[in-house]
């Protein structure tokens, strides 16, 4: 059964596009790991300062060794993938989880 983590993090107005940046400079990272299905990075459009990291993974289990494996933990140091330390972009984060429970697929009648 597919799962859902969404990781919704707290972001000021002026970091959001190094947030962005950032994730840009990471991608494909999780790509490779097994379980993965997909992933999402959604900047918010009313006013919230609250960015959604949305990913798919065949299971929990997968979502985990994830999250325990080097790959995770050498993207998410301060600086990752810069060569230097940077300071955090975010004040603040949660990770949410679900699992699918209905979906449809987009297209309709043309």
């Amino acid at each position: 059964m597919t799962v859902i983590r969404i990781n919704a993090i707290t972001v000021p107005e002026e970091g959001g596009d190094e947030l962005a940046r950032r994730f840009a400079a990471r991608a494909g990272a999780v790509d490779r790991a097994d379980g993965f299905e997909g992933f999402e990075l959604l900047r918010p459009t009313d006013g919230r300062s609250t960015w959604l990291v949305v990913t798919r993974w065949r299971d929990v289990a997968a979502f985990e060794a994830w999250v325990a494996s080097p790959a995770f933990g050498h993207g998410h140091q301060p600086g990752a993938g810069a060569g230097e330390q940077r300071p955090p972009v975010s004040t603040q984060s949660e990770l949410w989880s679900y699992e699918v429970e209905l979906a449809a697929a987009g297209g309709g009648a043309g």
